[in-house]
C-alpha cells in the first residue's frame, strides 16, 4: 500500500504540501498518472482516549463467570476479542487432510498472535485477527464504527446498556 501524501490545495491544483511529500508522490506515482482521492476526516485524540477508558472500566467490571476466559486475561484481550467478534478483522482458513493434522496446525498458529481466536471445525482451521484500531491503519470513520461496535458488544456481554459505559468513562 501507497504510503499517503499530504498535498495543498493553491487555488489552481493540487500540490505536495513540502519537499519531503513530493519526494514520496515521485516514487509511488509515475508522471502524468491519474489518482482519485478524497479527503479523509483523521479521528481526535478525545475519540481515540474515549475508547480506551471506558473500555478499562469494562474490562474491571466483568462478572467473574468470565474470569477464565482467555479473552478476559486483560483490557488488550478484550478489545481484541470484541473486534473480532464485530468482524473487525483479518479471516484464514485452512482445510487439512485430517482431524488431527488441523488439531496440529491450530497448536502451531496459537504462538503467533496471543490475541487470535483459532478454531478447529473438523479438518478445517480458521484463524481470525484482530484489525489493528492504529491511526495509520483506521481512518476516523472506520474507527468510530469499530468503537461503537465493540462498546455494543461489550456492554452486552455485561448485561448493561451502552449509554452505561460511557458515563463511567466520564465518571473516571
Amino acid at each position: 500500500m501507497t504510503r499517503p501524501v499530504f498535498l495543498r490545495w493553491t487555488g489552481e491544483a493540487f500540490e505536495p504540501a513540502n519537499a519531503q511529500q513530493a519526494r514520496i508522490a515521485r516514487e509511488a506515482y509515475e508522471d502524468g498518472q491519474l489518482v482519485t482521492m478524497a479527503p479523509q476526516k483523521d479521528r481526535s485524540i478525545a475519540s481515540h482516549n474515549h475508547a480506551f477508558v471506558w473500555l478499562a472500566e469494562a474490562w474491571a467490571s466483568l462478572p467473574d463467570q468470565y474470569a477464565c476466559q482467555p479473552w478476559a486475561a486483560t483490557p488488550e484481550h478484550l478489545r481484541k476479542y470484541a473486534l473480532i467478534m464485530c468482524r473487525f478483522c483479518d479471516v484464514r482458513s485452512l482445510v487439512c487432510s485430517s482431524k488431527a493434522e488441523a488439531q496440529r496446525v491450530a497448536a502451531f498458529l496459537r504462538p503467533a498472535d496471543e490475541f487470535a481466536l483459532i478454531t478447529v471445525d473438523g479438518a478445517t482451521v480458521t484463524e481470525l485477527t484482530a484489525h489493528s484500531q492504529s491511526k495509520k491503519a483506521m481512518g476516523g470513520k472506520r474507527f468510530q464504527e469499530s468503537k461503537q461496535a465493540i462498546l455494543e458488544y461489550i456492554a452486552d456481554l455485561l448485561g448493561v446498556e451502552p449509554g452505561v459505559l460511557i458515563k463511567q468513562d466520564r465518571a473516571a
